[in-house]
């Protein structure tokens, strides 16, 4: 299979795990390894970044944050910084030509300092799996793929990410998988 690095995907509402339902999950490595990915469209409401930034004795700068998302169910105390490509650091994955990740703290900072990225999400956790997992799951119509759209992940309204995704592709995601008829 293709790597879907850089792709989304789209839970259908044929995903058995409700911890992915209406969850869309930006790929950011994808090789017969396996396959990582962050839900974009989670927000974490009882974590606020001023939070995080004070934990790791960053000064908390005078602008409003965005909010913290988990990223998925796996290492939820890892953070995880999802950004634009007009920003670099060391130690960062470049995931397609406009995004990148990295884990780097030097990123908050700058963060902090009107240094940072122009978009950005701070994650906790991300959703992986292991060799030929994501695959099975694909067969069973468990997940849509559609390509990434850096507006959807950065500027979307959070409760809009998942069926906007799929409508920039004419795919109502709310229906999409259901099968109506008479036997």
């Amino acid at each position: 299979m293709e790597s879907l690095q850089g792709s989304f995907l789209i839970s259908t509402s044929k995903m058995p795990d409700p911890r992915f339902r209406e969850k869309l999950i930006y790929m950011c490595g994808h090789t017969e390894e396996g396959a990582i990915g962050l839900v974009v469209n989670n927000p974490l409401p009882d974590v606020t970044l001023n939070e995080i930034l004070a934990g790791a004795n960053i000064p908390i700068p005078d602008f409003e944050l965005p909010p913290v998302y988990i990223g998925g169910p796996v290492e939820m105390e890892a953070g995880f910084i999802l950004y634009t490509a007009d920003y670099h650091v060391e130690n960062q994955l470049q995931v397609s030509t406009t995004v990148c990740l990295s884990s780097n703290p030097h990123i908050l900072q700058d963060i902090a300092l009107h240094n940072g990225p122009s978009n950005y999400l701070f994650l906790l956790g991300y959703a992986g799996w292991g060799p030929g997992q994501l695959e099975h799951e694909l067969t069973d119509n468990g997940w849509l793929v559609l390509p990434a759209e850096d507006d959807i992940i950065f500027s979307t309204p959070d409760s809009m990410k998942w069926k906007v995704a799929a409508q920039k592709f004419g795919i109502d995601i709310s229906t999409y998988g259901d099968v109506v008829g008479n036997a």
